[in-house]
């Protein structure tokens, strides 16, 4: 498409030079033109969709999160949007309905999945949670080896302490008070954990 109009000439064959640029160009420029405004319109419509599922996600989350019974609404949201935010969230939701019911097994059948989430945040929360039901289940091992898997710095007073009450289940005062020490270490200082942490280790002391 170089040289479109040449400068200079009598008009009649500038108007000659037109035609012939058109004939040759015209199709492709309609087609390109279509071609965009198509790409235009898909990409408005896909958000659109986008849109709607997310809206739609969260309506059946927020219905779950405001009523544990409201078990039609966790059904649909696992089953029709499994890949979205809102469905990790009401996961880790009925794993802790669960868990505060005494259904450790049934809690951890549920939770156990995302240990292995796309996202870090959701598959280290999963995992703290998965470890402290192996503790309440009296499986030391599991809860131990699910911990030492994981490597997220910003979680890692959380695992450490959650450690630490493993090893002072387990009656080893001494592997207790290692990582609660490590604990306060990798927690915000003068947070409500820290305190807690600081009252455990003052009673092994």
């Amino acid at each position: 498409m170089k040289n479109f109009i040449q400068v200079g000439g009598a008009e009649e064959e500038q108007v000659e030079q037109i035609k012939k640029w058109w004939n040759s160009y015209g199709k492709q420029i309609i087609a390109g033109a279509v071609i965009g405004l198509s790409g235009i319109w898909g990409w408005n419509t896909y958000s659109d969709y986008q849109d709607k599922q997310s809206l739609n996600a969260r309506s059946l989350y927020l219905s779950f999160a405001s009523d544990s019974n409201n078990l039609g609404a966790y059904d649909k949201l696992t089953t029709d949007f499994s890949s979205s935010s809102y469905t990790d969230q009401a996961i880790l939701l009925m794993a802790k309905y669960l868990f505060d019911a005494g259904s450790y097994t049934q809690a951890l059948g549920v939770i156990k999945p995302l240990i292995n989430n796309s996202s870090s945040v959701i598959a280290t929360t999963a995992a703290l949670r998965v470890a402290s039901i192996y503790l309440q289940l009296g499986q030391h091992d599991q809860a131990l080896l699910i911990l030492e898997g994981q490597s997220d710095d910003g979680f890692s007073g959380l695992i450490y302490n959650l450690m630490g009450d493993i090893y002072l289940d387990l009656g080893n005062r001494t592997e207790a008070q290692k990582y609660y020490s490590l604990a306060i270490n990798n927690v915000t200082e003068n947070s409500n954990l820290t305190q807690l942490i600081q009252i455990k280790l003052d009673d092994l002391n």
